[in-house]
């Protein structure tokens, strides 16, 4: 038997009319091996400081650590999932790696809007990733926000 169909106003996220500075939200992850592994697969990055530890081991790292651009990418899932959320187009990321992030380690990314640009009806947006409060990832993006119909 067919599912009744979703409304499609029900998967989607903020409007830019009910956005304020100061709205924030947070995701958070802790990373395991298989993540990496999958993360290299999937992005083609096999940087042996990512798998292979004895090689990881000699680094100023001294051991495998994961890919910046995954854990920077639970950024990418508050924006998309939860503020602004559906519907929101990425238009800017700018990312400082403050320190690695290792297998074990819960990442939690959060998302603050910093400013509103109604003429273009983007958000600006301070970018965060942290891991036992230190921060791993400083950075800003600006995204497109939709309007009420």
């Amino acid at each position: 038997m067919d599912k009744p169909m979703t409304n499609l106003n029900e998967l989607h996220g903020y409007y830019f009319e009910d956005l304020e500075e100061g709205m924030t939200d947070v995701y958070g992850k802790t990373i395991t091996d298989a993540d990496i592994v999958l993360f290299s697969g999937i992005s083609g990055d096999i940087n042996p400081v990512h798998l292979n530890h004895e090689f990881a081991a000699e680094t100023i790292f001294e051991g495998r650590i994961a890919h910046g651009m995954l854990t920077a990418s639970f950024i990418s899932t508050v924006i998309g999932t939860k503020l602004p959320g559906p519907g929101c187009i990425y238009v800017n990321q700018s990312l400082r790696f403050k320190a690695p992030v290792k297998s074990g380690d819960t990442v939690m990314a959060r998302v603050t809007i910093t400013k509103l640009i109604p003429e273009k009806k983007f958000a600006e947006l301070k970018t965060v990733c942290t891991v036992a409060g230190k921060t791993v990832i400083d950075g800003e993006a600006t995204v497109m926000v939709p309007v009420r119909a």
